[in-house]
Order: C-alpha cells, then sequence, then structure tokens
C-alpha cells in the first residue's frame, strides 16, 4: 500500500513540473538587425521588453554590407533568427519558405497602410513594412503666404499650376521664384530621373498592376511627367539655359535663402534645412510643409506623398510555433507601446501604425496625416527599373536636350520607353 502512495504522489509530482514546464514555456525571440546604426537601441529596447515578460530577446546586429550572408549563415543554424529583415521582392523569393504569412495576425492589424508590405503570388502578406521614407515637394509656407497664396489651394496639379505661375507673374515685386532649380548636374539629375520619373512609372503600373520587373513599358503617362517638369523648368530661380550646371546644393541653397517657395526632394532633406551645423543657419520647421507631386493624373487629389522602403520584417516559418507567437507578441508590443514607439520615431522617423508617435521631422509627419486620410501613396515603381544608371543618364540626357535647346519632347519620351526595353534586354543578357 505504502508503495502505491508513494508511486502515486511521484506520478502526481511529475505531472505537476510536466505541466508547469508547459505554462511556462513562452518561447523565445532572435532577431537578426540589419541596421548597425540602431543596435544599442534594439539592444535596449530588447531588455526591457524581457524585463517586463520574462520573455527572451536576443539581437544580433549584421555588419554592414553583411546581411545577407549573415542571414545565410544564422537560417543554417539549430536555433535560426525568428525574426529578420527581408526587403524586396527579390529577398521575398529567396527566403519565401521562411516566411510566414502574417495576415489576420494582432502585428498586422495595427498597421494604418499594407502599401509598403511584400505579398506573394498567393495573394498573402509575408513581409511587413515598418518604415518609409517620403518625397514630394518641400514647401517654405511662409513664403507662400507672402505670395498671397496657402497650402490649402493646392489640391491638384492644376491648382499647383494656378500658384506658381501666379508667383511668376509676381516674382520681382515679391523677390523670389516659385521652384528652385530643376537642375541637370549629376548631383541634382536623379530628383527628375529618378524620383520626379517615379510618376508616370507609378500611375502606369497601379493600371497594369505590375508586382515585378517589366521587359517594357508604354509611357502612358509621360504627358503627365512633361506637364510637371514644364512648370518647374519655367518658373524657377533659373532660365531653362542653365540647368545643365546647377546642383543640388544650389537648389537647396536657393530654397533655404527664401528664393523659392518649393523644393522637390524628400523627408532625408529635414535635417539639412534645419540643422544650423548644415548650412551655417536653419530654418524654422514650422514654416516646411511637404505636399505631393502633382502631375494632372485624374484623381490625384487623393495622393499622398511618394513612399517606400526595403525595412521589412519577416517572421520565420520554420521557428516553433512557441517562437513565432513570442516573436509576434514582441513585434505587436514594438509598435504599440509607449517604449516601442518612442524608440521607432527616434531611431526610423514614422512608422505606419496606429500607436506610431510624431517625429521631430515635419515631413514625415505631413506624409502620415495623409495616409490617416484615407489617401493613397505613391509607391516607389523607380525600384523596377532596369540598368538603373544607364536607363536614367539617358532620361537626363534627353531632358537636358529638351529643356535647353531642341523644345522636342519626342526625345524623353523615347528616352523613357525605349530606353527601358533596351536596358532590360542588356540587363537580362
Amino acid at each position: 500500500m505504502k508503495k502505491i502512495i508513494a508511486l502515486t504522489l511521484v506520478l502526481i509530482l511529475a505531472v505537476g513540473l510536466f505541466a508547469g514546464c508547459k505554462s511556462s514555456d513562452k518561447g523565445s525571440v532572435y532577431f537578426l538587425n540589419f541596421k548597425p546604426e540602431a543596435d544599442s537601441a534594439w539592444q535596449a529596447l530588447a531588455k526591457t521588453y524581457t524585463e517586463k515578460t520574462g520573455v527572451t530577446v536576443k539581437v544580433v546586429t549584421a555588419a554592414s554590407g553583411t546581411y545577407e550572408t549573415t542571414l545565410t549563415a544564422e537560417m543554417a543554424k539549430k536555433d535560426a533568427p525568428t525574426l529578420f529583415q527581408c526587403g524586396n521582392e527579390t529577398a521575398l523569393d529567396t527566403w519565401k519558405d521562411y516566411c510566414l504569412a502574417l495576415d489576420g495576425t494582432k502585428f498586422l492589424n495595427e498597421m494604418t497602410t499594407s502599401d509598403f508590405n511584400l505579398k506573394g503570388e498567393d495573394g498573402k502578406t509575408y513581409c511587413a513594412g515598418y518604415c518609409y521614407e517620403a518625397f514630394g515637394i518641400i514647401v517654405n509656407t511662409e513664403l507662400l503666404e507672402k505670395a498671397g497664396h496657402s497650402l490649402d489651394e493646392i489640391k491638384d496639379f492644376a491648382s499647383l499650376k494656378a500658384v506658381a505661375e501666379d508667383i511668376t507673374a509676381h516674382k520681382d515685386e515679391l523677390g523670389f521664384a516659385a521652384f528652385s532649380s530643376a537642375g541637370l548636374d549629376s548631383s541634382s539629375s536623379w530628383r527628375f530621373s529618378g524620383h520626379l520619373a517615379n510618376m508616370p512609372l507609378y500611375y502606369e503600373f497601379r493600371d497594369d498592376n505590375v508586382t515585378e520587373q517589366p521587359a517594357t513599358i508604354t509611357g502612358k503617362y509621360l504627358a503627365n511627367y512633361k506637364n510637371i517638369w514644364d512648370l518647374y523648368m519655367n518658373n524657377a530661380t533659373c532660365a531653362p539655359s542653365e540647368l545643365a550646371a546647377k546642383t543640388g546644393d544650389e537648389s537647396r541653397a536657393e530654397f533655404a535663402n527664401g528664393q523659392a517657395v518649393f523644393f522637390q526632394n524628400g523627408t532625408w532633406e529635414y535635417a539639412n534645412l534645419t540643422d544650423a551645423s548644415a548650412m551655417g543657419f536653419s530654418m524654422d520647421p514650422a514654416k516646411l510643409a511637404m505636399i505631393p507631386i502633382y502631375c494632372g493624373v485624374e484623381g490625384e487629389e487623393k495622393a499622398g506623398l511618394a513612399c517606400g522602403t526595403e525595412n521589412c520584417w519577416a517572421v520565420n516559418a520554420k521557428a516553433s510555433e512557441e517562437d513565432q507567437k513570442a516573436t509576434l507578441d514582441f513585434m505587436k508590443w514594438v509598435v504599440t507601446s509607449d517604449e516601442g514607439t518612442k524608440m521607432m520615431a527616434e531611431q526610423f522617423g514614422p512608422i505606419p501604425f496606429k500607436n506610431a508617435k510624431e517625429s521631430a521631422n515635419v515631413f514625415f509627419n505631413n506624409a502620415n496625416h495623409l495616409m490617416s486620410e484615407g489617401n493613397y501613396t505613391v509607391t516607389w515603381a523607380f525600384n523596377y527599373t532596369p540598368n538603373v544608371e544607364s536607363w536614367r543618364q539617358g532620361v537626363v540626357d534627353a531632358l537636358l536636350a529638351y529643356s535647353t535647346g531642341s523644345g522636342d519632347w519626342s526625345g524623353v519620351e523615347t528616352a523613357f520607353v525605349n530606353g527601358w526595353a533596351t536596358q532590360y534586354q542588356l540587363q537580362e543578357g
């Protein structure tokens, strides 16, 4: 009888210990970070989360330029990353078998837009874009008001054109122009062969549901590209004949010195414009804003800024269910908690999540505001460009010829459309 009681006690104890182990098995997180500059911030955040939840979060940061090779090596190990970077369609193709479908998760439900996410051919979301950059037309609102206009007036290309041409008509008495120089020097031309060229590419690809690099393009929206280029060229601080030599620094300085109301560039210019150490003086952030690049496309009054990213998270589909859950819980905490959203705002600027904190960068806040109002995001279609530098140079050469002499737009169309097909064929060999 004593043996039976003893055996029963042993069995009860064993069951209790087993149950206790299962109830405390919370899984763990292993994040392979690809931004060395954010390592210390991630390490501190991981420590905070572990202290709060008891869940282990390990952060390993790949050395700059080695992320793919580090990821390949780490994925071959028994304790592989549960959270990793998968930033574009090419990466998704490579790591598709390791990417968990995120649809329906509490983490994904916190997002305010799906525009930066990567989906598979099955339509499921495998990678979540957790931060982004944006470009558009930067506005000196103080000068705009001095010219008798306001941001509220500008809702599409027609209203932008009316404001710009009115400023030009009163340029001498105002003492400033509508646009800073659209320089085609190599230090500036990427703004127009890359970022401005994104506008006709985006709308064409949106119409055609393009999700991978096309072998050819039609140039359907090149008339709209001409609209905005002509507006820049004819309402600027300089004559079109001077564009070949105008640099990026000159264009920025013209805007910063109060010589122009508008300046096409991106969120990355904020520090240059507001940090006194960059230019010797600083602009007042309260007098800066960024608006979409309007070019006359139907429905563009609902456009947002041109936004894109290669900062996308993926969860390891081959990790244990416990580790997958722990990882998704950690991701949700990062984008909803005070600690997490504060770190993200400081390190990454805007994040497309409901609880995102405002950034000090007003351009990011403009982008987030437009998204929150339901405006569509103009995504970065230029990421599909074949032989990027060669194609862009062809477009720049054609813009130069058009702007400084020939006035023949057909050369730009040829460089755009035929140049794309040529560079695609060269790229594919």
